[in-house]
């Protein structure tokens, strides 16, 4: 599977989803942050030891330049990942442990996977974690990166599908827990939250499929078209093969057709499967 169009497009497809969640927050001079509801309770514990009688924290200071920079990365387009580089990279060396830090190099995993500087990206996505376990774009993306760039000659092959499956759930468990921007509709918090969680379940999906566990990658696979607006073809290719693998073969012939009918580079392996699929199931007794 060629997943160099696929994976560029995804880039912005989870930007604009999973940013999307978190716009209403950049007019206030914040990090475009997801909040969970642990970090409302922790926010609360705040509140009750203040109320007890203790001092309260000094908010932390405000630097121009700092928030000058960040919008201005903010307001940088998905598609103009050159520009999101050259601004991110000069934001992080400047700032490297600043409060938006964490984001900056959520963005520039994004940048590097629509130029295909993968192994940019890997770093870019571990700093974010590393700064912010919850930074749930990096983990969404880098946890679908993963199993599509599988090399099962690797010796590390084992570890990155364990590691790519652990971001996915963590992501998955975040979007349980994630609370709604004030300035967002209900409709777009929930298109915007769907689409990260199709592309988590749909990464999930991959990384079962590589371990031949075809039912659970059936699932995810499953869940992820539920959830998608515009579904992955390579999904629906997957689930033919999973299909196949479990002997199910209608399911198998629809998925393949499936995937048949969306333009791009599947459609002839895709029209092979659901041929093979059909052929398999009039061999079997009756």
């Amino acid at each position: 599977m060629n997943q160099s169009n696929r994976a560029g497009k995804l880039g912005i497809f989870l930007a604009a989803c999973l940013f999307a969640v978190s716009a209403a927050s950049a007019q206030q001079s914040q990090p475009p942050s997801l909040t969970s509801s642990g970090q409302q309770q922790e926010a609360g514990k705040t509140g009750s030891t203040q109320a007890a009688g203790q001092q309260p924290a000094a908010p932390p200071k405000i630097d121009p330049a700092e928030e000058a920079a960040y919008k201005a990365i903010y307001a940088t387009p998905d598609g103009d990942p050159d520009k999101l580089i050259s601004l991110g990279e000069a934001f992080v060396k400047q700032y490297p442990s600043g409060k938006y830090t964490s984001e900056v190099y959520g963005r520039l995993v994004n940048a590097y996977l629509s130029k295909q500087e993968l192994d940019k990206m890997y770093a870019a996505g571990d700093k974010a974690l590393a700064l912010n376990p919850d930074n749930i774009n990096a983990l969404v993306v880098i946890g679908w990166v993963i199993p599509h760039y599988y090399d099962p000659n690797d010796m590390d092959a084992d570890r990155k599908l364990d590691k790519a499956e652990g971001y996915l759930k963590h992501a998955i468990t975040l979007f349980g827990t994630m609370q709604k921007p004030a300035q967002m509709t209900d409709e777009q918090f929930e298109k915007a939250k769907n689409g990260g969680l199709a592309q988590a379940h749909s990464g999930l999906g991959l990384v079962y499929f590589r371990r031949q566990d075809y039912e659970d990658s059936i699932t995810e696979l499953q869940t992820a078209e539920k959830l998608s607006l515009s579904p992955d073809p390579t999904d629906f290719y997957i689930l033919g093969v999973d299909y196949k693998a479990e002997k199910k073969y209608p399911e198998a012939v629809d998925a393949y057709n499936k995937c048949a009918s969306e333009p791009g580079g599947l459609v002839s392996a895709c029209k092979q499967g659901a041929d093979e699929a059909k052929k398999a199931e009039s061999s079997q007794p009756k």
